[in-house]
């Protein structure tokens, strides 16, 4: 077997890993809610015996002693997340292995054209999660970033797949370790700040009584934090990206200037990769000095992410330029 066909088979393994973790983290989060309900049923039974027995010692009586809850009820929200984790960890291993073995089969870095750009993109947004979730409780985000992972992963071995070969002239020069390898940071960065903010929206929503989000179906959405804690971690997430997507935009400005001669052409690549940098920096600066927050912030985080969806595919598939390069082959 090639070592190109080997990496190959590492994605379908990792996006197997990672739909079984998708299931577990949902499971877990199922069982939560169901847990939770129970406690609020069991609180208020216990408020209604406490209540009973305060009547039965005013009038001499005595009542049974309430049965405290047994603590098994836990053990298989605790197994799912321990599945789900450990797959998380085992899947985003065997990705990046198949992402090394695609560099050995190319003889270059993994990340000059969309189908590797996906790989590498889906392990930093795992590995982002992976590293918060060892220093502060995030995995509630689990079933959304893992469920966006394997869909990326779907669409780059189903559609952006192309095979492992060199590069043209063009990108045959250090820079594409470093302007490349720091977009695809900034993407898989951004991919997170995304899921949390359409959490905090539809949290909020679910807290403002929206009629479709109170329904019975939506109660997993008060196991994830509150709408002001998911727009606080969405906004520290951000700020990173949008470092790593200025300097993405200073590299590529120094690279053009190195393979054709000038920093800046208008091509489509460069116009929406500044589009997305305004998009971002007008978010950042809405929020740190106009007071933006809540609902607001959320959207446009959202819409900067959908910019980034669109300069990866859309420019690529769409537009003609001197990135063309970057998309199928």
């Amino acid at each position: 077997m090639e070592i190109a066909e080997l990496s190959v088979l590492l994605v379908w393994a990792s996006m197997t890993a990672l739909a079984v973790a998708l299931v577990a983290f949902a499971v877990d989060l199922g069982r939560r809610t169901e847990q939770r309900a129970e406690a609020r049923a069991g609180a208020r039974a216990l408020a209604a015996v406490g209540a009973a027995e305060s009547a039965d010692a005013a009038t001499g009586a005595a009542g049974p002693a309430p049965v405290p809850p047994s603590g098994d009820a836990a053990l298989p929200r605790r197994r799912a997340l321990g599945i789900a984790m450990s797959t998380t960890w085992l899947g985003s291993a065997m990705l990046l292995a198949a992402i090394v073995l695609r560099g050995v089969a190319a003889g270059r870095t993994p990340w000059a054209n969309m189908y590797e750009f996906t790989l590498v993109g889906s392990f930093v947004a795992l590995a982002v999660f992976l590293g918060l979730s060892l220093r502060r409780e995030v995995r509630f985000l689990g079933t959304f970033v893992t469920g966006l992972v394997v869909l990326f992963l779907a669409l780059g071995v189903n559609v952006f797949y192309v095979a492992a070969t060199g590069v043209q002239p063009a990108l045959q020069n250090y820079w594409l370790v470093i302007h490349v390898g720091v977009a695809v940071a900034a993407t898989g960065i951004l991919t997170i700040a995304f899921v949390a903010s359409v959490l905090q929206l539809l949290r909020d929503s679910r807290d403002s009584g929206t009629p479709f989000l109170v329904r019975p179906g939506f109660r997993w959405l008060d196991q994830v934090p509150t709408p002001a804690s998911l727009e606080t971690l969405s906004f520290r997430l951000n700020a990173v990206g949008f470092v790593l997507w200025t300097f993405t935009l200073i590299g590529g400005a120094i690279w053009a200037e190195h393979a054709w001669g000038r920093y800046w052409g208008w091509d489509p690549k460069e116009v929406w990769s500044f589009v997305v940098w305004v998009v971002y920096a007008a978010y950042l600066h809405a929020r740190t000095t106009r007071g933006w927050s809540g609902r607001r912030a959320a959207w446009f985080v959202v819409v900067g992410y959908a910019c980034v969806l669109f300069n990866f595919t859309g420019v690529n598939l769409i537009f003609n330029g001197k990135h063309s390069y970057s998309g199928l082959e």
